[in-house]
């Protein structure tokens, strides 16, 4: 498999990257997080399917929005799935569907619809262009369109079963939060971009109602302070507690709710805290701003789009 990269290593790759582009960043996160179910497959099957030399380009859905109906031997599944970042240039998906059987959705004890991850080739699937959106463009986030295609059983996992591989990265307790890790390297990446960007823009530009650099302004320079305290602080808080999340589980603690919970709340807080400094940015910047010739209008289009992202919303 791969190197299971600690995820503070994984988080500043993916943040150096969403320096230069969020999309970029953006889909090196998603295709990361989603390969990390290989650990759910016996080795041997995933050694098959992957390959040896590695070669796993994975894009998918956590949205369960077509069925499995059970088969002998397997499941068959068709239908769309949206938002599949990545699809253009991976060669395996990996998609989760609500399990059917004789017609009727599957439930759980609880009598929720029990749902599984499919792996399949890219080849399955058509891919529709229907990501037409105001940033992030670069990730091809399009509709996935499956007819029906019959996928052997061992070739699906269920993310909060035990895993076939030990490690710390496959505690089902701590994977969502280990994952989304590089959510907030991908946020803070693009304020880090903006805040460059900016910087450069304010030391050789005006503005259309004065010559005065932007750098020599009073209320500029406060500006830009504030929002250097933003993104320098949510970073250090991300690193802190997914850091000590990550401790735990080399660990073994036994009870890391703490932890998860200080890591869950600081992934969050940093993809808030980035669309608020790059706004901050954007405004101060005047219209300066809303030039395609600059790449401040990008930034701030990237993270109003990643923003929108579950690890970012105030409700985690």
């Amino acid at each position: 498999g791969g190197p299971e990269t600690d995820p503070i290593t994984a988080f500043r790759a993916v943040e150096e990257l969403s320096k230069v582009d969020g999309s970029v960043g953006w889909c090196s996160f998603v295709a990361t997080a989603i390969s990390i179910y290989s650990a759910w497959m016996p080795p041997e099957v995933a050694r098959k399917l992957f390959g040896q030399p590695l070669d796993i380009r994975a894009a998918g859905s956590f949205r369960p929005t077509a069925n499995a109906r059970l088969v002998d031997g397997g499941y068959k599944i068709g239908g769309r799935w949206n938002y599949v970042s990545g699809v253009d240039h991976a060669n395996w998906l990996i998609l989760n569907c609500n399990i059917v059987d004789d017609g009727r959705p599957v439930k759980d004890a609880q009598g929720g619809a029990v749902t599984r991850m499919m792996i399949v080739p890219r080849s399955a699937g058509t891919i529709e262009k229907t990501w037409s959106t105001m940033g992030m463009r670069g990730t091809g986030s399009n509709d996935l369109v499956i007819e029906e295609e019959f996928v052997p059983a061992e070739h699906t996992c269920l993310l909060y079963e035990p895993s076939f591989t030990e490690g710390a990265h496959y505690n089902p307790r701590l994977v969502t939060a280990l994952s989304w890790g590089s959510v907030a390297g991908m946020a803070l990446g693009i304020a880090r971009g903006a805040m460059d960007t900016f910087v450069r823009m304010a030391t050789g530009s005006g503005s259309t109602t004065t010559p005065t650099l932007m750098r020599n302004r009073t209320p500029v320079q406060t500006t830009v302070g504030e929002a250097e305290a933003i993104i320098s602080g949510a970073r250090a808080y991300v690193l802190d507690a997914v850091g000590s999340m990550w401790d735990s589980a080399c660990q073994g603690v036994s009870d890391p709710r703490s932890q998860i919970l200080q890591a869950r709340l600081a992934i969050t807080h940093a993809v808030r805290e980035s669309v608020r400094a790059v706004d901050m940015l954007f405004y101060v910047a005047g219209t300066n701003a809303i030039h395609e010739s600059n790449e401040l209008e990008l930034y701030f289009r990237d993270i109003h789009t990643a923003g929108q992202d579950i690890a970012g919303l105030h409700s985690n």
